[in-house]
């Protein structure tokens, strides 16, 4: 079955097929989102059977998500561009930022056309908020483009956020020269946050269910610290450095708990001198 969407943004019509389960939308699902499909939630309850604790795992890695922009309007940054932004949900990144500091200009870039439709949705009437439907992979034409331009001041500092993205990024494509260009692209003083999947520390209950998603057509690419850490190079990393999401600044000490390991996902926050 296909679906064809209109994108406001730029009169683009997109061939969605339904009868795949789509990553974006999956993890719409298991966050409690209401933007998926039947598809999407038959190959979810599959991974959740093997991994019961997968919902947790996205819901630790959207609030540190949320910490993240709440750290960076203590820094004094008023401006975020959310690469693979995914779906609408309640705590998006305009939300966070726009409660602290109404004047905060948020770009949500992605390219999956339901997570674009519902965003321009959502964002109306907002002129601080905007969706631009647009490659991750291709920053140049993100910064050139008029909407972010007209937007954001590249001249000043920005945080740039790149969660749950590039371990759906293979080696061929050169992650590593992707976080280059992005550091290249923005103002001193800025911040990239960046979250991935990994195999560290990781149960043969996990490395199982990932293999779920190997057999997608958006396989993981699992990132170890070391491998972060070499994409992070020319950044200066902030407090606590690469720690698994709960580990990243939490609100209240309890919140890490025994086995921080089993949220499954590496985070890290780097300031670009």
């Amino acid at each position: 079955m296909v679906l064809t969407v209109a994108s406001a943004t730029n009169d683009r019509r997109d061939e969605l097929e339904l009868d795949k389960p789509n990553s974006a939308r999956v993890y719409d699902y298991l966050i409690g989102g209401k933007l998926n499909y039947a598809v999407d939630r038959h190959f979810a309850d599959r991974v959740m059977a093997q991994l019961p604790n997968v919902r947790d795992i996205c819901l630790l890695n959207r609030y540190w998500l949320r910490r993240v922009v709440r750290f960076g309007i203590e820094q004094g940054i008023r401006q975020f561009l959310d690469i693979g932004s995914g779906m609408p949900t309640v705590g998006h990144v305009h939300e966070v930022a726009q409660k602290a500091d109404p004047t905060a200009r948020v770009l949500y870039v992605d390219n999956e056309p339901i997570a674009v439709a519902h965003s321009e949705i959502v964002l109306q009437g907002n002129d601080r908020a905007v969706m631009l439907d647009a490659d991750g992979e291709q920053p140049e034409e993100i910064f050139d483009h008029p909407v972010t331009r007209r937007l954001l001041n590249l001249d000043e500092p920005m945080m740039v956020i790149i969660a749950a993205f590039v371990h759906f990024i293979p080696d061929e494509r050169r992650p590593k020269a992707l976080i280059d260009r992005y550091r290249d692209l923005i103002a001193p003083g800025s911040y990239l946050a960046l979250s991935s999947d990994t195999g560290d520390q990781q149960s043969d209950e996990v490395l199982q269910a990932i293999e779920l998603y190997n057999k997608t057509v958006s396989p993981l690419h699992l990132r170890s610290r070391d491998e972060l850490a070499e994409l992070m190079a020319g950044f200066d990393l902030v407090d606590p450095g690469i720690v698994f999401t709960p580990e990243w600044r939490p609100t209240n000490p309890a919140d890490v708990g025994e086995n921080p390991e089993r949220a499954s996902i590496l985070a890290v926050v780097g300031r670009k001198p």
